[in-house]
């Protein structure tokens, strides 16, 4: 069998600052709503946390496989290439965003970088997701997709006829389930057992012929493993796979401050807010994936201190940029209101 290579220091080295940037990203859009109220309007979905499933899974790509998650999708646009200042502008529904400001936090795209858009609605993604598995298929492109949701989605039946439809016809895709321990305010725990199928939820491939892992979510590095393991066999046409990665969503399930009284700080997540999970929520900190990388990287001597703290600061001056860029971009004239609208 042929041994695959090892990462380069080169490319540990980008993962982490990936990572870094995903995390200095979120940060910047949940410090907004405290320090420029009003500019965001409805819903962010952050996604601090998921870091390393995001740049683990991404690693492995070819340069044309698209990367389709749903609408906790900041990330992944980063991640490919897209520009931080597009991505912010979008947020905050301006003209110069990705899509014109009109899609907002949960309806990114970007074809020109392989990400196709997203999606609002929970599961709908990945039928989207197998739809271009399917075309790249017909066309012979010899793309893979990396198709990302979370745990809640694996109860719509987008998710069973997608995967199902996949399996039967060796669709070119990767499922990477993103189990974040909440659905919205419903803790993972607190779910019927015989509606989620039990732990690990990756054992749900067993219906569908294909194989499925689960996968520590704050180690990049594990997630790397099995993704490209799961991408070269989708490559090769032999068909999908179920990745399961688990993580802990750091923050607030979704972030929306548009009224007065402007707060003072940021509300922590809804282990604390809602539940009351003190330890919960400190445990989960302990394991955020990126100081743990990092002490990793550093340990290995991959990484040194002062090239880390280097990385962070221009993460922290890129996300600054774009932040002042967004605030200082137009928004779309009254006009262009029905500009994409069609009988």
């Amino acid at each position: 069998m042929r041994k695959k290579k090892a990462l380069t220091k080169d490319r540990l080295i980008w993962m982490y600052a990936q990572m870094v940037r995903i995390r200095e990203f979120e940060e910047r859009v949940k410090r907004t709503f405290v320090e420029h109220p009003g500019v965001i309007r409805g819903h962010t979905h952050l996604g601090d946390g998921a870091e390393a499933t995001i740049v683990g899974a991404l690693a492995t790509r070819a340069m044309n496989d698209p990367a389709m998650p749903s609408y906790r999708c900041h990330g992944y646009p980063l991640v490919l290439g897209t520009s931080p200042r597009k991505i912010m502008a979008e947020i905050y529904g301006r003209k110069d965003g990705l899509c014109g400001g009109f899609g907002g936090s949960m309806h990114l795209a970007d074809p020109e970088h392989h990400f196709p858009g997203t999606s609002g609605i929970i599961g709908q993604a990945i039928a989207h997701a197998t739809g271009a598995a399917l075309t790249a298929q017909v066309k012979d492109t010899g793309q893979v997709v990396h198709c990302f949701f979370g745990d809640g989605s694996t109860k719509q039946g987008a998710f069973y006829e997608s995967l199902n439809l996949a399996a039967v016809w060796r669709l070119p895709i990767v499922y990477i389930l993103e189990n974040n321990h909440y659905q919205a305010y419903t803790h993972i725990s607190l779910e019927d057992a015989n509606c989620i199928a039990g732990d690990p939820l990756s054992q749900k491939a067993q219906a569908f012929s294909m194989p499925g892992v689960t996968v520590d979510g704050t180690d990049p590095l594990k997630v790397y493993a099995a993704v490209r393991t799961a991408a070269e066999r989708a490559r090769s046409g032999k068909g999908p796979s179920l990745i399961e990665a688990k993580f802990y969503r750091l923050s607030a399930h979704g972030n929306a401050i548009t009224v007065p009284p402007v707060p003072t700080q940021f509300p922590e997540h809804e282990a604390v807010e809602v539940y009351g999970r003190k330890a919960e929520y400190a445990a989960a900190k302990k394991k955020d994936p990126i100081p743990r990388f990092r002490a990793a990287l550093i340990r290995k001597g991959v990484l040194r201190i002062a090239d880390a703290k280097r990385i962070e600061s221009e993460a922290q001056a890129e996300m600054e940029d774009a932040v002042q860029f967004a605030l200082a971009s137009p928004h779309p004239t009254p006009a262009e209101a029905v500009k994409y609208v069609y009988a």
